[in-house]
């Protein structure tokens, strides 16, 4: 079962004190056009699953492949590398890693985004089989699904 910690669609379903608590600016229009900062990815739980030099291609493949992800949805936004961009939205990807290899153990991923006006944050679940199953192509899978939760 995919779990969120921000779905846009259970959050109306709630009450409307709750769906104020979003930033204004988390509208399509807005970020469709807005500058993005994806920031270094970071990865928590059992990082002794591969060895370093695989886990810096992780890393590299999570932050490159959200910047790609954020440009297929909104074609017209910047990714910029300055975290000072004035007015960028900011995106920290944290890698929630399995316990351990094997097909039914579930990891995790959440973008923090940082807006100009709040913050919101996005989180799925992924299987190592559902990954796995993408092979070369399974960041920008994990990518897209995770941007396309945003409007």
């Amino acid at each position: 079962m995919k779990k969120t910690l921000l779905s846009l669609t259970a959050l109306t379903l709630l009450s409307p004190a709750l769906a104020q608590a979003l930033p204004a600016s988390w509208n399509a229009s807005a970020l469709s056009t807005s500058t993005y900062v994806v920031l270094d990815a970071k990865v928590i739980g059992n990082t002794a699953l591969v060895s370093q030099d695989q886990m810096n291609s992780i890393l590299a493949a999570i932050k490159r492949d959200s910047a790609g992800a954020i440009k297929r949805k909104y074609p017209n936004a910047k990714i910029a590398n300055d975290v000072a961009t004035p007015n960028a939205i900011l995106v920290q990807p944290t890698l929630t890693a399995p316990s351990a290899l094997v097909p039914w153990a579930k990891m995790s991923l959440r973008y923090d985004l940082t807006l100009p006006d709040g913050s919101v944050a996005l989180v799925d679940n992924f299987s190592v089989m559902e990954v796995y199953r993408h092979s070369w192509n399974a960041m920008n899978y994990v990518g897209d699904r995770m941007i396309g939760r945003m409007p």
